[in-house]
């Protein structure tokens, strides 16, 4: 593991890290929203044995460049042009891309317009065109009543903020859910973060175009991994995925919901790293 480092992309700094020999295959990891790169977690990062991992703080979280709250002067295919720019700035001509929820996203579109820069895809919990397309189910009945009555937390305040995404945390978790780990997580991501409420910017992002129509263009091999219960992402999202893209493989986590719990992991590393050997 190498240590934490501002690399100049795109004419901004984003916070990157690395596991493992540069040597090695690289897997290019793409956190959702609001999840700064900790989200994939140093054990996760260096059980991709043989692998040269890539995690990176997106605009608007950790240690990357931060924007006020509520003005985020960037948009979706900024984000796009971000990952690409990560290779880029590491010397890294194509990777093995792995993202999950609104990372997924980004990581179809750079399977769709930087083909060359994508050997593989790997796609977490995540959707072709969100969850307000009509022939897929919408976000369960129960997170838009969750996400309805979520109140702000004191931005201000260390302990309400950790306890507020703790919540959320602990909402997303279908099965086990360990509350220490994910305090202290919280907790670490707060101190770690240049401005934790600029993160809520994610939710404002837009721009580019739809891609759904385009996903049979998709040339990496694919590999889909979704949880069966999924709140936001009802599992019919992964098997359009796999119906559209082609020759894609889907590998369903049962009992998962939005999540990437380490209960998953005995699946998750194996699988990535099976497919990462294409």
């Amino acid at each position: 593991m190498t240590g934490e480092k501002l690399l100049p992309v795109n004419g901004v700094e984003l916070c990157v890290q690395t596991f493992g020999e540069p040597t090695d295959p690289p897997v290019l990891l793409i956190a959702g929203s609001a999840s700064p790169m900790t989200f994939w977690e140093e054990e996760f990062c260096e059980r991709l044995t043989g692998r040269f991992v890539i995690r990176y703080d997106s605009r608007d979280t950790g240690r990357s460049v931060t924007y006020p709250p509520g003005a985020p002067e960037y948009g979706f295919t900024d984000l796009l042009d971000d990952a690409v720019g990560v290779l880029d700035a590491l010397g890294v001509e194509s990777a093995h891309v792995v993202g999950i929820s609104m990372g997924g996203g980004i990581a179809q579109l750079m399977a769709l317009e930087h083909p060359e820069r994508v050997t593989t895809l790997t796609l977490i919990a995540t959707s072709p065109s969100g969850p307000g397309a009509d022939d897929l189910p919408p976000v369960s009945e129960g997170a838009v009543a969750f996400f309805t009555g979520l109140t702000e937390p004191d931005w201000s305040d260390r302990t309400s903020v950790v306890d507020h995404v703790v919540g959320v945390l602990r909402w997303f978790s279908l099965g086990e859910f360990d509350e220490q780990a994910a305090r202290a997580g919280v907790e670490r991501d707060f101190d770690r973060t240049s401005s934790f409420r600029s993160s809520s910017n994610h939710q404002m992002v837009t721009g580019g175009e739809p891609w759904r129509e385009r996903l049979d263009e998709v040339r990496a091999p694919t590999l889909v991994l979704h949880g069966t219960e999924d709140p936001l992402f009802d599992l019919a999202h992964a098997h359009a995925l796999v119906a559209e893209i082609p020759d894609a493989t889907l590998v369903t986590l049962p009992g998962v919901g939005h999540e990437l719990p380490r209960s998953s992991w005995d699946v998750v590393v194996p699988a990535i790293l099976g497919h990462s050997k294409t």
